[in-house]
C-alpha cells in the first residue's frame, strides 16, 4: 500500500499518521494511504510560502505563464487516468471524471494566458503636472480549502489564478478524497514552479483548515464547502483582518412552465437533479412545476428514472455512481424519511442499493405533493433526491424559486422568450440557466451565488483577479 505525503517548500513530507482513501463503489478497494499533517505542517508551509513570496510576485509572467501552461498540458494528457483515479475515490462516473480532468487543465491553461493580460488604469490628476497609476499586486500568503464533490476542477480554479496573480499557496484538500488533490500537486512539483510557491498540506478540516484561518501569515482564505463552516471562517478572516472568498451552499431551482418542451424539461431535470449523484452545489433539487404540466411531467420524470443506471463509477453503463461516504448516504437516507414523515409523496427511488460490490449506492429520490416550505425543499441535502412543487403560473413560480435562503444557480424550461427574459432578470441567483441543466458552467465566466450561497468577488475567469489581487494607487509628479 502506497503511502502520500504533504508536499512543502518543494519536498514530500510524512505526518504522524496515514488515512485509507477508499473507493465508494467498493469498499474492499484502498486507493493508498495519505497523510495527516498537522498545525507544524500549517507552519512549515506558510514559512516556505512567506520565503518565496518576494520573488514570484515580482518575477516574470512569462515563467508563471510558460508554469501555468505545462501543468494544463499534462492534465489533459493524462485526463483518462486522472479521471478514473477521480472516479475511484469520489464515486461520480469515469465520464464525469474524465470531463472533470479535462476542465481542471482547460483552466490551467486559460490562467496562462492571464498571467499576460492583467491591466492597469493611467489617468491624470485633478491637479497639474501630476499622473496617476492604477495597478493591480498579488495579494500574498493564500490559503485554499476545497471540498470533495469536484477534487481535481476546485483546487484547479483555486490554485491556477491565485499562481497567475502571483500569490503563494497552501492547499488543503478534503480529507475524504486527498488523491485528486495530491496527483495535481505531484504535477505541478514538476512544472518549474519554485520551492514554496505550491504547497500541499492534507488532514482534517478542524485540524488543517482551522491552523490556515488563524495562521498570521496567510493573507487571504479562499472556501468552498458547508454553510455552517464557511460562515465560521467569515468571522475569524474578518476579526484577523484577512481577504476572504466563500462558495457554501445551494437550494436551486428548476422552473418549468406549461409551455416547456416536456422531453427537454424531463431530461434537463434528469441531468441537473441527479447526475454526479446529486452531489453538486449546483444540482437543482426543488423542481417548480406549473399545473398545467405537471401530471404530465410527474409521468415522464418517472418513466425516465427507470432508465437510469446506478452501478460501480468505473463500470460501462453506469449513469449514476455511489454516494461519496457512508455519512452523506446516512444524510440522504434521513430526508427521506423527513419527506415521508412531512407528507411528499415518494414518487420514484429512494432505495438503498445492494450491487456486486459493497458500496454507498442508493436509486435517485423523487418526490410529488410537496411544499414549498418542507425541509426536503428548504434545506440542502446534497445528494441524488429532487421534490416538486405544484404551482399555478409563472409568477408564483419565481416568487417560489426565491424563497430561499440560497441564490447560486437557477433553471427555467420554457419556449416564451417573454417569461426567460423577466426570470433572467427577476431570478435571485448568481447564474441563471434557460432550457439548459443548472448543473454545467464554463471556465472562463465567473461563477458564484448571492444570499447565502457565496460571499465575496466570484471565482473562475477573468473575474478572479478581484480576489486574488489588491488595488495599488500611485501619484507621479512630472
Amino acid at each position: 500500500m502506497q503511502n502520500f505525503d504533504n508536499l512543502i517548500a518543494g519536498e514530500w513530507r510524512a505526518g504522524a499518521s496515514y488515512s485509507p482513501n477508499v473507493n465508494p463503489s467498493n469498499l474492499a478497494d484502498v486507493l493508498g494511504q495519505y497523510t495527516q499533517g498537522d498545525a507544524a505542517h500549517v507552519d512549515a508551509a506558510v514559512a516556505a510560502a512567506t520565503a518565496a513570496f518576494p520573488a514570484w510576485a515580482t518575477g516574470s509572467i512569462q515563467a508563471r505563464s510558460d508554469a501555468l501552461d505545462k501543468i494544463g498540458n499534462e492534465i489533459l494528457a493524462r485526463k483518462e487516468e486522472l479521471g478514473t483515479l477521480l472516479a475511484r475515490e469520489e464515486g461520480k462516473t469515469k465520464a464525469e471524471g474524465i470531463g472533470e480532468a479535462t476542465r481542471a487543465g482547460q483552466i490551467f491553461k486559460f490562467f496562462a494566458g492571464e498571467c499576460l493580460r492583467l491591466s492597469g488604469e493611467v489617468l491624470p490628476s485633478v491637479r497639474p503636472n501630476i499622473g496617476v497609476e492604477i495597478t493591480r499586486e498579488p495579494v500574498g500568503v493564500v490559503g485554499l480549502i476545497t471540498p470533495w464533490n469536484f477534487p481535481i476542477a476546485i483546487p484547479a480554479w483555486k490554485i491556477a489564478p491565485a499562481l497567475a496573480f502571483g500569490n503563494c499557496v497552501v492547499l488543503k484538500p478534503a480529507d475524504l478524497v486527498p488523491g485528486s488533490a495530491w496527483a495535481l500537486s505531484e504535477i505541478i512539483s514538476r512544472s518549474g514552479i519554485p520551492a514554496g510557491v505550491f504547497n500541499l498540506v492534507m488532514g482534517r478540516g478542524s485540524v488543517i483548515g482551522e491552523a490556515l484561518v488563524q495562521h498570521p501569515g496567510i493573507h487571504a482564505i479562499s472556501f468552498t464547502g458547508s454553510v455552517g463552516v464557511g460562515r465560521n471562517i467569515a468571522i475569524q478572516c474578518v476579526t484577523n483582518h484577512k481577504k476572504v472568498q466563500l462558495e457554501m451552499g445551494g437550494k436551486n431551482p428548476q422552473v418549468i412552465l406549461d409551455d416547456a418542451d416536456l422531453a427537454q424539461a424531463v431530461e434537463l431535470s434528469v441531468q441537473s437533479a441527479f447526475y454526479s449523484t446529486g452531489q453538486r452545489c449546483t444540482a437543482s433539487s426543488r423542481l417548480i412545476v406549473t399545473e398545467g404540466i405537471y401530471p404530465k411531467f410527474i409521468e415522464a420524470m418517472k418513466a425516465r428514472m427507470a432508465k437510469i443506471k446506478v452501478g460501480d463509477a468505473l463500470a460501462q453503463g453506469t449513469d449514476v455512481g455511489p454516494v461519496s461516504s457512508r455519512s452523506q448516504l446516512d444524510q440522504d437516507m434521513e430526508y427521506i424519511a423527513i419527506g415521508k414523515g412531512e407528507g411528499a409523496t415518494l414518487a420514484a427511488g429512494g432505495e438503498r442499493l445492494k450491487l456486486e460490490t459493497d458500496g454507498y449506492y442508493m436509486s435517485p429520490a423523487l418526490f410529488s405533493e410537496s411544499a414549498a416550505a418542507m425541509r426536503i425543499n428548504k434545506e440542502e441535502i446534497f445528494g441524488p433526491v429532487a421534490s416538486v412543487i405544484r404551482v399555478k403560473n409563472y409568477e408564483e413560480a419565481l416568487a417560489t424559486a426565491n424563497d430561499t435562503e440560497f441564490g447560486l444557480s437557477a433553471g427555467i424550461a420554457t419556449t416564451s422568450l417573454k417569461y426567460a427574459t423577466h426570470f433572467k432578470r427577476h431570478s435571485q441567483a448568481g447564474m441563471v440557466m434557460v432550457n439548459l441543466p443548472t448543473a454545467g458552467v464554463d471556465y472562463h465566466v465567473p461563477f458564484g451565488g448571492r444570499k447565502g450561497s457565496s460571499y465575496g468577488p466570484r471565482e473562475q475567469g477573468k473575474y478572479a483577479q478581484e480576489f486574488f489581487t489588491t488595488v495599488k494607487t500611485a501619484y507621479t509628479l512630472a
